[in-house]
């Protein structure tokens, strides 16, 4: 449909076009999500392996909601530093999560456009709502490091800097260091990515 296709497109530029998010995109992705749920729920729209990522797509910005409640209790009750860690780590499992999700969308859409008969096996509602669970579950498991790391560092590195919680704490921020080093990466290869399949479909589909 026309509006899941603009839907698509409001999330690519917002995630994967624009270099950091601000209150008009994330605004407009907020709407954009309420609106695509609500759709998604109607029975014109079939359910398909797209439509079950685009669901999970939407259903991300939950946690941009959860991020500006919690921006919200900050400036009501003051500033607590685990609430703003949260706030800020819920923001980067949307992103996370949303980026995923949306090249799952884009290499799908290459299948159905090159390959449309070999890949239909894996194109199911099955293995799409697998795929979105297993990258919820990869992105919950990232966060979850990241407010181990968050909490240890508010602790103090010196109060943990002799025998097993000294080496948790450098464990942790070690293998935090390491993830966010990835994500960076990660990110802009997904970005190259996307304009590959989508500079191949489209010239796919013009005319010759």
């Amino acid at each position: 449909m026309k509006d899941l296709r603009r839907y698509l497109a409001l999330k690519y530029i917002q995630y994967l076009v624009l270099s950091s998010s601000n209150a008009v995109s994330t605004l407009l992705g907020l709407l954009g999500s309420a609106y695509t749920m609500i759709l998604l729920q109607s029975a014109k729209v079939s359910s398909k392996s797209t439509a079950v990522l685009i669901s999970s797509l939407a259903q991300a910005d939950i946690l941009v909601f959860l991020s500006l409640v919690c921006d919200v209790a900050l400036g009501s009750f003051g500033v607590s530093p685990a609430a703003s860690a949260l706030a800020r780590i819920l923001l980067t499992a949307n992103a996370h999560v949303s980026c995923v999700l949306l090249s799952c969308v884009a290499f799908e859409a290459y299948l159905i456009t090159f390959l449309p008969s070999q890949s239909r096996p894996l194109r199911t509602v099955r293995n799409a709502r697998l795929i979105s669970r297993a990258v919820w579950t990869l992105v919950a498991a990232e966060c979850a490091l990241f407010l181990v790391d968050e909490h240890l560092g508010a602790g103090g590195a010196s109060a943990a800097s002799r025998g097993p919680v000294g080496l948790l704490f450098q464990l942790c921020s070690a293998a935090a260091a390491l993830l966010r080093s990835l994500s960076y990466i990660l990110g802009i290869l997904l970005r190259i990515i996307n304009v590959y399949i989508y500079y191949k479909i489209f010239f796919s589909m013009s005319p010759r």
